[in-house]
């Protein structure tokens, strides 16, 4: 069975390696992705601040349906970028889109700030999380506990989700994404 992977970002701000490394292991196992955007053209960054190219999306989350897009993926994955991040948990769309997966029952991965939009959509209580360590205090008043280790997998409330704190947990992420898709 193929395994469909939905990457959701904004239109900027999307740190390079936390969209690029995943999406590389993903499919080089066997998922087929599709990256949903607020624009067109994604901006990518390195470290948050030097700009790293674009990407363009396949799908426009304003043109997109949120029903059909869970019902043909089984994996939300969310990747960070501060700038990205921030944009995402203003966006109407997107706030709909994770919280859709979460209540279908599919898992969710999000990486560094991603957990900002898990945050923004209400569903980090009762789950154990990380993000970037900045986000701590959000996670914790959200009512998320909060670990300093990566991954973190936390199967409560019905639906899986899938977190880690940095580029540098990116093989732990991709292999615990991986995992829970059966790759």
């Amino acid at each position: 069975m193929e395994s469909r992977v939905l990457v959701l970002t904004s239109d900027g701000g999307v740190e390079r390696v936390e969209l690029t490394e995943p999406w590389r292991e993903l499919e080089g196992r066997g998922a087929t992705l599709t990256h949903v955007a607020t624009g067109r053209d994604v901006g990518l960054v390195d470290a948050d601040l030097d700009a790293s190219g674009t990407r363009t999306a396949d799908v426009l989350l304003g043109d997109a349906d949120v029903p059909d897009l869970v019902a043909e993926h089984e994996l939300l994955l969310v990747p960070g970028g501060t700038v990205n991040a921030d944009r995402l948990r203003t966006e109407d769309g997107a706030v709909a889109l994770v919280r859709a997966f979460a209540e279908a029952g599919r898992p969710v991965a999000a990486i560094c700030h991603g957990p900002w939009l898990l945050v923004e959509a209400n569903l980090v209580r009762g789950k154990d999380l990380t993000s970037f360590p900045s986000l701590r205090t959000d996670v914790v008043n959200a009512g998320g506990t909060w670990h300093d280790r990566a991954p973190v997998i936390c199967t409560r409330r019905g639906w899986t989700l899938v977190t880690a704190r940095s580029p540098e947990d990116l093989e732990e992420f991709s292999d615990a994404v991986c995992d829970i898709l059966g790759l």
